[in-house]
């Protein structure tokens, strides 16, 4: 597959992207070998290799799932411009 200018400016006014005509000169070439490296990517054989995500195979280390409210609601409050009963205190809202 090859890219030519009239491509890249349908591409651009696709995305709403303005271009100069050297900006456009410029980008054909290097999409021209982007889609040349997938086309070598294309041509690896792959059969029988098992997708990865990464090439060591690890483990999570998962910690416990504890419901804990740190213990620290005053310090939090603490930063609210105004607090009333251990609660944020917010103006009443009325549509």
């Amino acid at each position: 597959m090859s890219v030519d200018t009239a491509t890249v400016r349908h591409i651009a006014k696709l995305a709403r992207i303005a271009m100069s005509d050297a900006d456009i000169d410029a980008l054909v070439p290097e999409l021209n070998n982007i889609l040349g490296w997938v086309e070598q990517l294309a041509a690896v054989d792959t059969e029988g290799v098992e997708p990865l995500t990464a090439v060591i195979d690890q483990k999570l280390r998962l910690r416990d799932d504890i419901i804990d409210d740190g213990n620290i609601r005053d310090e939090v409050l603490a930063n609210a411009p105004d607090a009333q009963h251990g609660f944020f205190a917010v103006p009443k809202v009325i549509e």
